[in-house]
């Protein structure tokens, strides 16, 4: 009976030790569990804020590992990157009295997450008084265009439109401590009410039509320049070859004299008979009828009697 062996002895040392066990890997289980909600992974174009109890104790801006105590702290994440906030579209009044539709956006990040927080509380609020200051500035600033300024991307001023909103738009925004920068804010979309379209679109055709009116009149202006112009330039050519043309003339019947001249100087009679059959070439034709004395030396030279 000695030599029997009581297994029910070992039965409580063998418990305690599976309780030991269980409670060592709860335990560690609980400390990494711990150590993993410690532990904060920033990364990079990101904020991490940490609040104790609602409010922000810390900020991290810098990418690595970071901590925090666990079940008493909370993390939230803010971007550092920019992003584009689509403004909704608002109708608005130019100069000349005509109602637009205005669609905007605006490229925007966050510089000072700690103001951003304090006084915009979400980044939903950041962008609604953002979109306020963007529409009321967009507002005046195309009050003082007319419509065609603002549509005609010739005349229209739009970019230095758009810096003037950007600038003005970041002076609020510093002004009230939001946090937030707006790098660009740039008009999208310009468009009429649907009740003024007809209306403003019979009107820009009546405007195009008065200006191609313009253009054609300038260019029959410009014809009728350019014929002048012509036309003087070749009547003083025409005048000019004229002038020329008779001063030849004049000096080859110059020079013909001075050859008939010195011809007919050398036999009178001769030159006295050419210019009077020269003569009858001028005086007599088929029906010519001359009475003339009979001793008229024409009359003496027709008849043949010669001294």
């Amino acid at each position: 009976m000695s030599d029997t062996i009581n297994f029910n002895e070992k039965k409580p040392k063998d418990m305690r030790s599976y309780i030991r066990a269980g409670v060592t890997i709860v335990v560690i289980a609980a400390l990494i569990l711990i150590a993993i909600n410690s532990m904060i992974i920033v990364k990079e174009g990101e904020y991490k804020v940490v609040r104790q109890f609602g409010d922000v104790i810390k900020i991290h801006n810098e990418p690595g590992l970071k901590f925090k105590i666990p079940l008493i702290q909370e993390v939230s994440t803010l971007s550092k990157k920019k992003m584009v906030y689509d403004v909704d579209e608002k109708e608005i009044t130019t100069l000349d009295k005509k109602r637009m539709i205005i669609d905007n956006y605006a490229i925007w990040s966050i510089s000072d997450p700690e103001n951003m927080i304090s006084n915009a509380r979400t980044m939903a609020n950041a962008e609604a008084r953002m979109g306020e200051f963007i529409f009321s500035i967009v507002r005046t600033e195309l009050g003082k265009m007319n419509f065609s300024e603002i549509i005609n991307e010739e005349e229209s001023s739009r970019g230095t439109l758009n810096d003037e909103i950007t600038s003005r738009v970041n002076e609020y925004l510093t002004r009230d401590n939001y946090g937030i920068v707006v790098d660009d804010v740039r008009i999208k979309r310009s468009d009429l009410p649907e009740a003024n379209e007809e209306a403003v679109f019979t009107q820009m055709i009546t405007d195009r039509e008065k200006i191609a009116q313009e253009y054609l009149s300038q260019g029959e202006a410009e014809k009728n320049r350019t014929m002048a112009t012509a036309d003087r330039e070749v009547q003083e050519m025409l005048s000019t070859a004229r002038a020329d043309a008779e001063k030849i003339r004049a000096e080859g019947e110059k020079e013909a004299a001075q050859i008939y001249n010195e011809a007919f100087s050398k036999d009178p009679d001769f030159y006295q008979l050419y210019r009077t059959l020269e003569s009858y070439k001028q005086t007599i034709d088929g029906e010519t009828t001359i009475i003339l004395p009979q001793d008229s030396p024409y009359t003496e030279l027709l008849l043949g009697y010669f001294e």
